[in-house]
């Protein structure tokens, strides 16, 4: 069973190192890279920054950290953009990431609109957002990497 709390400062090092791992083995899977992953993934100190910026949500099953989830909303609190989701891929395909969104949808009720990113290599991820009613918006190149960038948006019906 999964269980979601807001993260505190003393759940930045584990933070960062189910992030670090979820992200190496997606490089190692996908891009054929040891490591690789967004700006602060194995950083504790940016873990914790980001608690201060955001909304930081702790991922948990088996009594331990199995992931995370950093949202950000608007002034107006109608917007909200995923920074980020992640979680361990021991605990991959158990049906927590449906679990994590549905926690956000029932949480932010009065959301118009949830915006998200992913990289153009992470074709699972594209189809379980696209799964999830998110369509994509646009691809953004990212310098001076190469890699692009998919953004997807999901809004609520009226």
């Amino acid at each position: 069973m999964l269980f979601i709390q807001l993260a505190d400062p003393l759940d930045a090092p584990a933070l960062a190192r189910v992030q670090k791992t979820t992200f190496d083995h997606d490089a190692q899977r996908f891009q054929n890279k040891a490591e690789d992953g967004p700006p602060g993934y194995s950083s504790s100190s940016w873990q914790s920054e980001m608690m201060e910026k955001g909304l930081y949500y702790k991922l948990l099953a088996d009594d331990s950290i199995i992931g995370g989830m950093l949202v950000f909303a608007s002034p107006d609190e109608r917007e909200y953009h995923l920074g980020r989701i992640f979680i361990d891929p021991l605990y991959q395909n158990r049906g927590y990431g449906q679990d994590a969104f549905n926690f956000l949808f029932s949480t932010f009720p009065n959301a118009q609109k949830w915006t998200l990113d992913t990289p153009s290599w992470a074709v699972r991820n594209q189809y379980f957002y696209e799964k999830l009613g998110f369509v994509q918006i646009a691809e953004v190149p990212l310098e001076p990497s190469g890699e692009t960038l998919i953004q997807y948006e999901r809004t609520r019906q009226q």
